[in-house]
Formats: C-alpha cells, structure tokens, sequence
C-alpha cells in the first residue's frame, strides 16, 4: 500500500462573456444580449443587468470597469432566465449591460459591461492626426466623464486624453480609433461618437452613423493642406462608381446596395476606406382594438304581476365564435 494523499479540489466561479448585437442603434431596435460560460453545463441560469454610470463615488479606478457602474435587473429578469440569449426591445438611446449565472447557491462574477450606441452626428469618421478633437458633455448634470472604447478595451478621457470640466481634449499625437460618450453623475448616458485619425495627407468625409433607406447622403474628400482642384474619384468596396468633374458623391436615396467600404481619390492621393452602413426603414404595423360592452336586462312582465329584483338574479355570459 502507498502512503495516502489528500486531494482538495477548488472550484473557480468562470467569468461569463457577453455580447451585444447590433452595436450602433437605429430606432426602435432591439438589442440581443448573449452570455457565454466556459464549459457550459446544464442547470445555469443567466441574469442580465443595466449598467448605471456611477461618477459619485471619486475613488473609481478608470482602468476597472466594475467599479464605474452599478447594476440593474432587468426587466423579466429578477428570476434569471434558462436561455442564454435575452433581448432588450425597443432600446433607443446609448446603454450598458452585463450579466452573470447563477447555479444552486452560486453565482459567477458579472461580465464585463458590453455598450450599445445611438450615434450623434459629427462632421466626419476620419480626422487628420494634425487635429485636436474636442468632444463637449452639455446637459443637465453638473459632472461628467468621457468613456471611450479601444478595441474591447474601456477607459476614461481623464488618463488618457485631457478632461477639462464637461469637454475631453483628444491631443494631435493620440493616433487611436475610438468610440467616445459621456456619461452623467445623474446616471445617464449621451449619444456616441466614432472617430478614427488617419496619418495619410487625405481622408473621405463619410457619415458616422448608419443611413436610413430613402434617405440622401453626401460624401467628400479632403486634403490636409490644399483645397481640392482637380476630379474626385470615388470607390465602393473598391470599384470605381464616380469620376467626373464633381468633387462630392451625392445619394439621393440611399439603398441596402449602397452599403459598403467607401474611399476617394485625388491628385494622386487615396484615403482610406470607411464602412457606411445602411439600415432598413422600420415597419409600421397598424392594429385596430374593438372594445364591447354587453349588458343584460330582465324586462318586468306586468301583465302577470310578476317583479324580481336585481339582488336575487345571477346572470351567465357566453361567447359566440362564427
């Protein structure tokens, strides 16, 4: 016989995953949420939560996403959920989510907070890294911050960039692709922002957010130095769709055909490319509610001296289908 050893299995809680489709909002939509738990076994329940922006507290790590945020069951979800997919319906502004499993008496950690964007409109994606952008957080809150999302990474303009009051300061050297928006000390959140600094000596000016169908677009280019004089050739998904004298591509009414990676070129100079995405007109479904009343009468017979009062009659109601 061996001499005996003693085995401790230790269970770690796995960190759950969550994802967000789509990331930019039209209106109305709806917003499907996923929550992924390694090795995933049957009896999880999964709950998903709001974030609530939390600027009161001052001792937040920026670099720590769990401390910036408070957490808010959702709706027809304080009694988690079997599936692993909850959707959020009719969502219309920029919003956070996370959401975690529970199983028995445990529960894992909540996800990182995933973000939905309602786009505002800036006058471009791309900007020259000669710019400084300023982004400003008008509104009724006295505090605020500007969150911005690198990759899946998530920050504050305060440690990046420079925070001065309610307005971030995106200096020229700070080469990054990043969504911007504030967040309130009241718990709210604005509108986003997507903007991308490009090092060329040209860049295409191109809407932010997605193109509603029927609408009209326009879309330029621009030189760093220099006005443009001479032809513009414009490309989608690299086929040449205008050259001419014109030094705009205008849409009048944009198409789901229209979606796709756009540049130009002139005097030489290409841009790079940015997606404009084109998202459907929403449908309008009209229903009609018919209310009815039905009510039922015992007409006294008179003629035979016979009265009954309402306190003793029990009516019975049927309904007809034909």
């Amino acid at each position: 016989w061996s001499d005996p050893i003693t085995l401790t299995v230790l269970y770690s809680s796995p960190q759950p995953v969550l994802t967000v489709s789509p990331l930019w909002l039209s209106p109305g939509d709806s917003v499907t949420l996923n929550c992924e738990v390694k090795h995933p076994s049957a009896g999880w329940r999964f709950y998903w939560y709001e974030a609530i922006p939390k600027l009161s507290d001052n001792s937040y790590n920026s670099y720590n996403s769990y401390n910036s945020y408070s957490y808010q069951l959702l709706s027809g979800s304080r009694d988690g959920t079997e599936k692993y997919s909850f959707i959020v319906h009719g969502q219309t502004h920029t919003a956070g989510y996370v959401c975690r499993a529970g199983r028995g008496e445990m529960n894992t950690p909540y996800s990182e907070p995933k973000f939905v964007w309602s786009g505002v409109s800036p006058e471009r994606v791309q900007h020259f890294t000669s710019d400084s952008v300023s982004l400003e957080c008008k509104g009724n809150s006295t505090q605020w911050r500007v969150k911005f999302q690198w990759d899946s990474f998530l920050a504050d303009c305060s440690l990046w960039d420079k925070m001065t009051g309610s307005t971030c300061t995106i200096e020229e050297y700070r080469l990054r692709n990043n969504v911007y928006w504030c967040e309130s000390g009241s718990g709210e959140f604005s509108n986003a922002v997507n903007i991308t600094k490009q090092k060329s000596e040209i860049i295409l000016v191109s809407p932010v957010h997605p193109v509603t169908e029927g609408s009209s677009v326009s879309l330029s280019c621009r030189l760093r130095r220099s006005d443009i004089v001479s032809n513009v050739f414009f490309y989608q998904n690299n086929k040449l769709i205008q050259n001419d004298t014109r030094k705009e591509l205008n849409i009048s009414a944009v198409s789901k055909s229209d979606e796709g990676f756009y540049k130009c070129q002139t005097s030489g100079r290409e841009s790079s490319q940015s997606w404009m995405s084109v998202t459907a007109v929403p449908h309008v479904l009209l229903t009609s509610v018919c209310t009815v009343t039905s009510s039922c009468a015992l007409k006294p017979l008179t003629n035979n001296f016979l009265f009954f009062s309402s306190a003793f009659l029990i009516y019975d109601w049927y309904t007809c289908w034909y």
